[in-house]
């Protein structure tokens, strides 16, 4: 059984690619929690772009200078992945209200599920609100600039996977 950690929460995501409204989730929680735990989900129907490797280095990049996030991932149920790292605490970012309704029911389900998990929403701020990971992927593919949506690394790894160079 794992041991029960202190104030620690989780903040789980495909994070493909992250953008700085996921990044601004998680800088708001660190004031509220003494750690997060970065979970990037392996089991997913979208069909990722970028590898868990290549996400956990991104993440690594953004909060090297933060040691109190940890970047992890798994598969399955998140509250079985909560229960197995003894954190009974889910950040959930919420943008819009149909993100409102559809987690909504996901934390239900998961208190079903585990009566000892909680799920704290985060609103996000304003200026991330429109920003999601496919209308960034989209973007970057018809040649905008993320330059205000993604970290300057995220961008340059977006490029890199959407063009890659002909040898």
């Amino acid at each position: 059984m794992a041991v029960k950690q202190n104030n620690c929460a989780i903040c789980a995501g495909t994070f493909d690619p992250p953008s700085f409204g996921h990044i601004n989730i998680i800088e708001r929680a660190l004031k509220v929690f003494d750690c997060i735990t970065i979970a990037i989900a392996l089991d997913n129907a979208k069909g990722c772009l970028f590898s868990f490797e290549e996400r956990k280095a991104v993440f690594s990049e953004i909060f090297k200078d933060e040691p109190r996030v940890k970047i992890d991932s798994f598969r399955g149920l998140l509250v079985e992945y909560a229960r197995q790292k003894g954190i009974n605490v889910l950040v959930r970012g919420i943008r819009t209200v149909a993100d409102y309704e559809y987690e909504l029911q996901m934390s239900l389900a998961n208190r079903m599920l585990n009566s000892n998990i909680e799920t704290i929403f985060i609103m996000t701020e304003g200026r991330y609100s429109h920003i999601s990971s496919s209308i960034v992927k989209q973007i970057i593919k018809l040649g905008g600039s993320g330059r205000d949506m993604i970290h300057p690394c995220v961008e340059e790894k977006l490029k890199e996977k959407l063009f890659p160079k002909s040898k």
